[in-house]
């Protein structure tokens, strides 16, 4: 087949044309890495000027961004600035990390090192009491279903009658079993929370255990909504909650929840095409990239946190900017990612009081992922639950990223319930049509099932929900939260996570930021600040003329160290995000040791030429 050229007459087939030339735009506009188009392209047989033609990018940039492999570094003292690839600049910052991590492998395969990345938010701890009390409970349900058939290898659905009785005695024979006295407290305080038949109430948690049905209801398992409940109180309200009922929706961590948010309110006409979303930066940049993407195509309007202040939100601008009636939605991370800092009750009262005085269908969007780890921390929840749908995971706090826990939280009164009912008549009546295959009152579903329904497209809501098992295993978690009333695995966590915290700036040489109101899951290094306080202001403007990532790939060549631009984040140029939680104490001072070590080498290199500095910008 002839390689196709857009500037020559004989062209390949043209559907083979026309789809290329439609990935070509798709990656133009984000829906695709532009990566990945080249990748495609090359095996549809284009040649690479052909291919970066369709693009819209020179052949040099598009042969960087395709293999990433002429960013060759040499190490001091021979130091080169790696070529300006402007097709990274685009990427988002974890695509960023993945040519960075092969990087710093073939550093450390080189340097007979270990590659250090500190660009992933997963933690390296876990919590293992209560892995232990969900495996006690997986084997007492499978013994259960075990003694119903003698046959070997099968079982079937438990007995409900004398179930309670039956998991006691069990928990008395394996007493001295790793989980088994959680998974006894937490039963018992499930019963306290939830009342009703006892019997019932463990046949429940027994069922769901095996796995063996469709979650029922899809939301959430009504004894999982209440231990998910009690353990929010804890942690986001401080055991202090506003009056009236929080709904949850039991989902695959705090992206499944904001996934199915947004796609929800696309669909039900609440955000549309062109409407203003506000949005705290900086911000993990996933959600910044989702309201670009062209099936939502909203216009963002950004809120600034101050670097000079600790990371804290203005107030005043936040009142200045969430008065436009324009502004349809506001999203955020509270306590922030990467900011790692909590909103403080100035800044919460400012939105709370815009919503009320000037913007009362203001719908705020808010992750909480990382509230267990501030000592003092305020939820917009408090103040304005009619308008806060709220997004919290599981997943930093006990280590279970790969377990995809967490809950979308909806208040009794929700604004948007109350939008829904304002919608002109012709998106009522497609409303009507489209939920009529699951309720003969469409226009009665609140959003909190709308939310369920359609993370499965209405059509396969009756399978929809968490695994129930999920659901087992969260419902302990927040009971073993909840019955930790000293806090001690908190005290582990947070203490853990400061010592990193610590010798991390320890190795930057530099104060470390103080606060109640900090979680010190993330540091951001803002590099130019920190190069003129090391070596003057002259060096850091000359500095800031250089390309950026350059030095995060002169950190994984040089000392095999993987970091994020915090530019990526919505951040400052010449911001770098190091996440703190998943190295060892030893790790985070070292990474703060070879940053300093790669600004000393552009430093050096700037002393040598300061007569023609190279600007490569």
């Amino acid at each position: 087949m002839r390689r196709f050229d857009p500037y020559e007459n004989d062209l390949m087939n043209p559907r083979e044309q026309q789809w290329l030339e439609e990935l070509a735009e798709s990656a133009q506009d984000g829906r695709l890495r532009r990566r990945s188009f080249l990748r495609i392209a090359g095996a549809a047989g284009l040649s690479l000027s052909a291919a970066s033609s369709l693009l819209g990018v020179s052949p040099e940039d598009a042969a960087a961004a395709g293999t990433a492999t002429d960013l060759h570094l040499d190490e001091p003292p021979g130091f080169e600035f790696p070529k300006h690839n402007y097709l990274l600049d685009k990427e988002s910052p974890f695509e960023v990390k993945n040519v960075l991590i092969e990087k710093a492998k073939t550093a450390a395969q080189r340097n007979d090192t270990s590659v250090i990345n500190v660009g992933r938010g997963n933690p390296d701890f876990l919590n293992t009491t209560v892995r232990h009390a969900f495996a006690q409970m997986v084997h007492f349900a499978a013994d259960q279903a075990d003694q119903l058939d003698p046959a070997d290898d099968f079982g079937y659905r438990v007995e409900q009658e004398g179930l309670a009785d039956r998991l006691k005695t069990w928990l008395d024979d394996h007493a001295d079993q790793p989980g088994t006295p959680l998974l006894s407290a937490a039963i018992d305080h499930l019963h306290e929370l939830h009342g009703g038949d006892r019997d019932e109430l463990v046949y429940q948690v027994t069922d769901a255990a095996n796995g063996d049905f469709y979650p029922d209801p899809g939301r959430i398992l009504p004894f999982a909504e209440t231990a998910v409940r009690a353990y929010l109180e804890k942690v986001l309200f401080r055991g202090k909650p506003p009056e009236g009922q929080f709904h949850l929706f039991a989902t695959e961590g705090a992206t499944a929840s904001m996934i199915y948010v947004f796609g929800a309110l696309k669909t039900l006409h609440i955000l549309q095409p062109g409407d203003k979303v506000a949005i705290f930066t900086p911000i993990f940049s996933p959600y910044l990239e989702l309201p670009r993407l062209a099936e939502f195509g909203l216009e963002e309007v950004h809120i600034p946190a101050d670097p000079d202040n600790n990371w804290h939100v203005d107030p005043d601008l936040v009142r200045k900017t969430l008065q436009d009636p324009k502004i349809k939605a506001l999203y955020l991370i509270n306590p922030a990612n990467p900011g790692a800092v909590a909103l403080t009750p100035d800044t919460i009262s400012a939105v709370a009081d815009t919503v009320r005085q000037h913007n009362p269908d203001l719908m705020v969007i808010n992750d909480t992922v990382y509230a267990n780890f501030a000592e003092e921390f305020h939820t917009l929840s408090e103040l304005i639950p009619e308008n806060t749908i709220g997004c919290y995971s599981f997943s930093k706090y006990f280590g279970v990223t790969g377990w995809r826990l967490g809950v979308i939280s909806t208040y009794e009164t929700c604004v948007v319930d109350r939008l829904l009912a304002e919608l002109p008549e012709d998106k009522k009546k497609q409303l009507r049509e489209r939920y009529s295959i699951v309720s003969p009152t469409p226009d009665d579903v609140p959003f909190r099932e709308r939310l369920e329904i359609e993370s499965r497209d209405v059509a396969l809501a009756h399978t929809g929900g968490l695994s129930c098992p999920q659901q087992v295993i969260m419902s302990l978690f927040s009971l073993f939260e909840v019955l930790d009333t000293e806090n001690t695995y908190n005290q582990t966590v947070t203490g853990t996570i400061a010592e990193r915290w610590n010798a991390f700036y320890d190795g930057l040489g530099t104060p470390a930021r103080v606060g109640n109101d900090l979680t010190r899951y993330y540091a951001i290094v803002e590099l130019d600040k920190l190069a003129a306080s090391m070596h003057g202001d002259d060096f850091a403007q000359w500095l800031t003329q250089q390309w950026d990532l350059g030095f995060l790939f002169h950190l994984a060549e040089d000392h095999s160290t993987v970091c994020l631009p915090g530019d990526g984040f919505a951040g400052p140029d010449w911001s770098i995000r190091i996440a703190v939680a998943n190295q060892t104490k030893q790790d985070c001072q070292a990474v703060g040791n070879h940053i300093v070590s790669v600004l000393g080498a552009y430093h050096s290199y700037w002393q040598q030429n300061q007569e023609t500095p190279k600007v490569n910008s």
